[in-house]
């Protein structure tokens, strides 16, 4: 799992390793049992504070999505189908609520956005039928 932070976004930083993390749950990047890297680690590789980091590890943990065994690390929880659907669901949701909110930043309409989408979606169903 490669995470990366955008320091000029107005998300914090501990609230996009949260978010990355979760999507990597819900598109199944990464599996139950599997390791996060160490705070240290992860905090030396994005360039940002160790506490930072840390905060993300509390927040994913306070939801489920991981779990600490002592000594050993963190690590991604067991879930049930129903809520790496949730998941997947939330991730998408705000995936398009970034996309929405930067494309009415650029001065794009509503009209145009919806075009713009609707061409990329029969350009991937094009592309999945391909596969």
């Amino acid at each position: 799992m490669l995470l990366s932070v955008e320091p000029s976004s107005p998300i914090p930083i501990y609230a996009q390793i949260v978010s990355q993390v979760r999507a990597a749950v819900a598109s199944g990047d990464v599996r139950a049992g599997d390791a996060l890297p160490s705070v240290r680690q992860l905090a030396t590789e994005l360039r940002v504070n160790p506490n930072t980091v840390a905060q993300a590890y509390r927040e994913l943990e306070r939801e489920g999505i991981t779990y600490v065994q002592r000594g050993q690390g963190t690590f991604i929880a067991e879930m049930d189908a129903g809520r790496k659907t949730a998941e997947r669901e939330a991730a998408g949701e705000a995936l398009i609520a970034r996309m929405v909110d930067e494309a009415f930043r650029l001065g794009l309409t509503a009209a145009e956005v919806l075009e713009m989408v609707e061409r990329r979606v029969a350009l991937g169903a094009l592309a999945d039928g391909a596969k």
